[in-house]
C-alpha cells in the first residue's frame, strides 16, 4: 500500500473535507510516482504509506481547509518541490488555474510527469527562481493565491511570493507551531512588500510516527516546539495583498539571505 487511505481519510475529515474515489485514486498514483522517482532523486524523506498520507497530502490539503480559495481562482505554489501543497491542492479542488514554480529542472520533470499520469487540465510547471520569476511580467502579480511550505523564514519568504500576488490577493505561508516570532520579525517586509496579515491559523495533524496512527481532529494549536502525543502541530499565515509591490521587489537571494527587508 503506498498511502494509508483511512488515516488520510480521517485527517481530512476532521478539516471538513471530503474526497471522492477518483481523487483518492489521483492520490494513490501520485504517492506511487513520488516513490518510483524517489529511488532516482531527492524528492522526499518521507515515504512510508502514513507519512506521505499526513505530512505530505493532508497538510497541503489544510490550506483549503483554512483559507476559502475561490472559484476558478489562480494559484502559484513556490518552491513547490514535489508539488506540495500545489498539486494536491489541484486535486482537490480541480476548478483551480494552478502554477508549479521550482528552480530545480529535475523536480519539475517529477510534476510534469504527474501532471500527465493523473490527466490534470489548467496546471502548469515554470522552472525558475522564484526572485527572477517574481520580476518576469508573465508571473508578476498575476495571481489570486500564492502558497508556499517551508522554504525560508517568513520576512524572505513574503520578498520571494507577494510580488506574485495580485493586489486583493493573498499569500498563504505554511509554518509549523507557533510562529509569532516569525510575525513579528515580518511584519516590516509585509508592509513594504503591499501585504496585511488576513489571519493566522494554528491546527494539529496525527504524527504519523505515533505506533496507534490514531488522527486528531483538527484543532487549536499548542505552543510546544516539538510533536508530542501523536500530535503534529502546524499553522498557516495568510497574508493580503492591499497594494502593489515596490519594483525593487524581489531583489536577487543573497540580498535577500544578507540583508532582510
Amino acid at each position: 500500500m503506498i498511502i494509508d487511505i483511512p488515516a488520510l481519510k480521517n485527517a481530512v475529515t476532521a478539516m471538513n473535507i471530503s474526497l471522492t474515489e477518483r481523487q483518492i485514486a489521483q492520490f494513490e498514483q501520485y504517492a506511487c510516482l513520488l516513490a518510483e522517482w524517489n529511488r532516482r532523486m531527492n524528492l522526499t524523506a518521507v515515504t512510508d504509506p502514513a507519512g506521505i498520507s499526513l505530512t505530505h497530502f493532508a497538510d497541503s490539503l489544510s490550506v483549503a481547509a483554512k483559507v476559502p480559495l475561490k472559484e476558478n481562482a489562480s494559484l502559484i505554489d513556490v518552491g513547490t518541490g514535489a508539488g506540495f501543497p500545489g498539486m494536491a491542492l489541484k486535486i482537490l479542488r480541480p476548478d483551480l488555474r494552478v502554477t508549479l514554480l521550482d528552480a530545480t529542472n529535475k523536480r519539475v520533470a517529477f510534476l510534469r510527469a504527474v501532471i500527465d499520469a493523473l490527466e490534470l487540465n489548467e496546471i502548469e510547471t515554470v522552472h525558475a527562481r522564484a526572485e527572477e520569476a517574481g520580476q518576469a511580467p508573465q508571473y508578476r502579480e498575476r495571481y489570486d493565491y500564492a502558497t508556499a511550505r517551508a522554504v525560508a523564514a517568513l520576512p524572505v519568504l513574503c520578498e520571494y511570493c507577494l510580488p506574485f500576488v495580485r493586489t486583493g490577493g493573498t499569500f498563504i505561508a505554511q509554518k509549523g507551531p507557533d510562529p509569532k516570532e516569525e510575525i513579528s520579525a515580518a511584519r516590516n517586509a509585509i508592509e513594504k512588500l503591499g501585504g496585511r496579515i488576513g489571519g493566522v491559523y494554528e491546527f494539529t495533524l496525527p504524527d504519523y510516527k505515533d505506533e496507534k496512527n490514531i488522527p486528531a481532529p483538527l484543532v487549536k494549536g499548542g505552543m510546544s516546539a516539538r510533536p508530542t502525543g501523536g500530535i503534529l502541530y502546524r499553522s498557516l499565515i495568510s497574508i493580503q495583498k492591499i497594494s502593489q509591490t515596490p519594483r525593487q521587489y524581489p531583489r536577487n537571494a543573497a540580498k535577500m539571505s544578507k540583508n532582510p527587508i
